[in-house]
């Protein structure tokens, strides 16, 4: 089997959800560390359009894009679990809900983090809660009563959702918010702990403490220009 490369930044959640789908896998490959703030010649060379991470590299191919490459990896090795659902119906569920996480309710939580003021703080609290709703019943659907998004195993949705976990506590803390609630998502606030504790997982995402300490850090620049 050709050797495979992940181009990446390792606090990055895109990158996470590359690492997580080669894990669950069971695929070796090597991580080159992307530098924040400067791109490397290679992954110029292997992302001309997007010039972004992460990048998979397998043998003389180069795949972008998180859920892309997700994708990929689960059609090329077969013999691991699979990570997208058999099912057409299903497999379209996935991506339908992957895609509402990415471009409906991210941009809620880049609003709390940002917010400045109470006022504006519970404004966007109140929606980023209200988009958790839909995704909390989106997960009964998706795990027929299963523990995760995938059903019994680890799936494309878990892997879209779960990758910002820790950033998520971190904007917890920073915000001194509380967003999975047991009472107000207990399907949520339960598939939290199984995904965050799973072998393919826990040595992958970062620290909440690492993470807080990154927001800050991200905070100081933008005031600083």
């Amino acid at each position: 089997m050709a050797l495979v490369k992940v181009l990446g930044s390792a606090p990055s959640p895109y990158v996470n959800r590359v690492q997580i789908a080669l894990n669950l896998k069971s695929v070796n490959y090597e991580f080159l560390q992307e530098q924040f703030g400067s791109k490397s010649e290679l992954l110029l060379k292997s992302n001309p359009v997007h010039k972004r991470i992460p990048v998979l590299i397998h043998g003389e191919k180069s795949i972008c894009e998180s859920l892309i490459i997700v994708q990929y990896i689960d059609e090329v090795w077969i013999d691991g679990p699979s990570i997208l659902p058999s099912d057409p119906y299903d497999r379209a569920t996935a991506r339908f809900w992957a895609a509402y996480f990415d471009d409906k309710w991210l941009p809620t939580i880049v609003v709390l983090r940002d917010a400045v003021g109470e006022e504006a703080k519970a404004a966007a609290l109140e929606k980023v809660i209200e988009g958790l709703v839909p995704l909390e019943d989106a997960f009964t659907k998706c795990s027929k009563g299963k523990d995760f998004f995938g059903g019994d195993t680890i799936g494309y949705l878990d892997i879209a959702f779960g990758s910002f976990l820790r950033w998520i506590s971190a904007i917890e803390v920073m915000a001194n918010v509380k967003l999975f609630d047991e009472i107000k998502t207990p399907k949520l606030f339960g598939w939290a702990k199984m995904f965050g504790s799973n072998a393919a997982v826990k040595d992958v995402i970062p620290k909440t403490e690492l993470l807080v300490e990154q927001i800050k850090k991200f905070a100081a620049r933008a005031n600083a220009q």
